[in-house]
């Protein structure tokens, strides 16, 4: 089955809209107890959040593609450096806007460098002030909308009285205007996911989720990635969808569409490659998207969303460790797959 887009012709490229977030990632050597202490052996800043990440990999895989990003900056450093950043990636930052109403949003993020394990202490800042109007779609150029992160986003993922939430709202505006869609979800520790997530199912050709989301938009407990009852629950997701449900885990990455299943392991990286897993899911959904634009079938869009995954875990950041498209899938024929 092939995964592509029917869009119009006019448009090309992806844009991406949402959290725009600077991380600052500090490698630890162990994530301690309440009041203990860990060590702190190396630590960097970068791009951080679904649409800058999205854009910035895509970009540094090397494939022409055009590219737009939407949303929210402050005026401060952070924001500037957003902006410079994405406009040495050829990013087109017309939508991407500097207000002095919230400061730059921003991450610290504490990546375990034995297992790659991170964990995330977030300044939501301008990312909660994005809202529908800052949405023009006659103006953009981009066959395809990327929309993320549910559940981290306040402005959008108010209640909508016609789609359910604001972000329902924008993914059916961008269709009408005849986009493709997609969107990913924060791993937040909540209830919300149903009534933040299940309102944009209608109006996504692409969700990504991984299984911790999977199972609180499901209402399905999981014990782990492994447990066999993901498959229930990505089933039973099915049913509210007209797109594809992909889910990504670190073992596996499995595609749900219409009544069909698609699995594909994830590349087999040398331990001693593996620096941080802090953007792979992020990575894997451009991977994935450069196939579905392509028009190419769900089998190859998985390989290639865990291809370039499995290129960003050779750095501590999201993106840096992402090289051109060929050079990822090389790692997957080099190491093979689980």
């Amino acid at each position: 089955m092939t995964s592509g887009p029917s869009g119009h012709s006019e448009r090309s490229g992806i844009a991406a809209a949402g959290n725009w977030i600077i991380d600052h990632v500090k490698e630890i050597d162990v994530y301690p107890s309440q009041d203990a202490l860990a060590n702190i052996l190396a630590q960097s800043k970068g791009n951080g959040g679904a649409p800058y990440n999205l854009l910035k990999d895509l970009a540094r895989l090397n494939l022409g593609l055009s590219l737009e990003g939407v949303g929210l900056v402050g005026t401060d450093d952070d924001g500037q450096f957003i902006i410079r950043d994405c406009q040495a990636h050829g990013i087109d930052t017309r939508f991407l806007v500097a207000t002095k109403d919230a400061p730059t949003s921003y991450t610290d993020v504490m990546a375990v460098r034995s297992s790659g394990r991170r964990t995330f202490f977030h300044q939501r800042g301008a990312n909660s002030l994005l809202c529908p109007d800052h949405f023009d779609f006659s103006q953009l150029k981009a066959q395809h909308l990327h929309l993320g992160y549910l559940l981290l986003l306040d402005c959008l993922d108010q209640p909508d009285g016609e789609y359910g939430t604001a972000s329902a709202r924008v993914l059916a505006e961008a269709k009408r205007a005849g986009m493709s869609t997609s969107i990913d979800v924060v791993s937040e520790d909540s209830e919300r996911f149903r009534d933040m997530v299940l309102p944009c199912l209608k109006y996504a050709d692409v969700v990504f989720m991984n299984e911790f989301e999977l199972a609180r938009t499901s209402g399905i407990r999981l014990a782990d990635a492994s447990d066999i009852r993901l498959l229930k629950a990505g089933e039973l997701l099915m049913e509210d969808m007209p797109g594809a449900l992909v889910v990504h885990t670190p073992e596996r990455v499995f595609a749900f569409i219409d009544e069909h299943r698609y699995e594909h392991g994830s590349v087999r990286m040398p331990a001693e490659q593996v620096v941080g897993a802090v953007g792979a899911g992020d990575a894997f959904a451009a991977g994935y998207l450069v196939g579905f634009l392509r028009g190419l079938d769900v089998q190859e869009c998985l390989r290639f969303g865990v291809c370039v995954a499995a290129s960003s875990l050779t750095q501590p950041d999201c993106s840096s460790g992402i090289q051109c498209l060929d050079c990822c899938l090389e790692l997957g024929k080099r190491h093979g797959y689980t």
